[in-house]
């Protein structure tokens, strides 16, 4: 049976030392360059008409806008509409990554947790920086819950730390899991659909099937979820909720 994990092995294109940094282009490179110009493609070639009678792409980027909007605006209000540049590409990046990676021969960009670790890793100090900014030192009391006895007051500020700084671990670990582990499960059950042939293997065939179309689903979601958790990490920065 073929290895499940070669399909995220990291190939160099062009070889390059940067300050004795490996800078090299490498096929995860190269598919985030696609990424960004496809979303380029969709929000500035789609909407180079502006229609009133929009045409398909240009519909596909109206929708795209006003589910991020609708989402910024629920999740952070009035005062978050200055960060929907950052949340929209952050969400757009996230999902032509992921849905790049469904393709055959392909590869998955959010399959690797360096590059959903520095994803998360800019929204946490971002929403820290904005909360400093906003609220001086009044940033920390979103580390004092309301209503805590003093008692227990040392006990859940160091709690509340660490969950604090867990935040861009959890980010970028539940992306990276369900990418790496979804896309390794497809390539197991497609060796399985080789190895049985046509006799036995229509059942992985059609287990395959399902599951791309979950995975699909899943893609969508965890750009979603990425995004949305973005959103209330923000809100908490702006309006100290907690």
């Amino acid at each position: 049976m073929p290895n499940p994990m070669l399909q995220f092995e990291i190939k160099r294109f062009v070889k390059l030392d940067l300050f004795g940094l490996d800078a090299s282009f490498t096929n995860s490179s190269l598919f985030m360059v696609i990424a960004v110009f496809l979303i380029s493609l969709l929000t500035i070639w789609g909407m180079r008409g502006r229609a009133l009678v929009p045409t398909r792409m240009q519909s596909v980027a109206e929708i795209s806008y006003e589910f991020v909007a609708n989402m910024v605006r629920d999740n952070v209000g009035s005062a978050g509409q200055k960060y929907f540049p950052f949340v929209f590409s952050l969400f757009m990046f996230v999902l032509f990554t992921n849905m790049l990676g469904m393709m055959p021969y392909s590869f998955t960009v959010t399959s690797h947790i360096i590059v959903t670790f520095a994803l998360a890793a800019i929204v946490f100090i971002g929403v820290t920086i904005i909360g400093f900014a906003k609220h001086g030192l009044g940033f920390l009391k979103i580390l004092v819950p309301s209503g805590v006895p003093a008692m227990l007051l040392p006990m859940l500020v160091v709690i509340e730390l660490i969950s604090y700084f867990t935040r861009p671990l959890s980010l970028s670990v539940r992306l990276f899991a369900n990418m790496m582990a979804g896309h390794a499960m497809l390539k197991v059950f497609g060796a399985f659909v080789v190895g049985l042939g046509l006799i036995g293997g229509w059942a992985p065939l059609a287990f395959m099937v399902a599951f791309t179309g979950l995975e699909i689903l899943v893609a969508f979601l965890q750009a979603y979820v990425f995004a949305i958790l973005s959103c209330i990490y923000l809100n908490d920065a702006l309006h100290m909720h907690h």
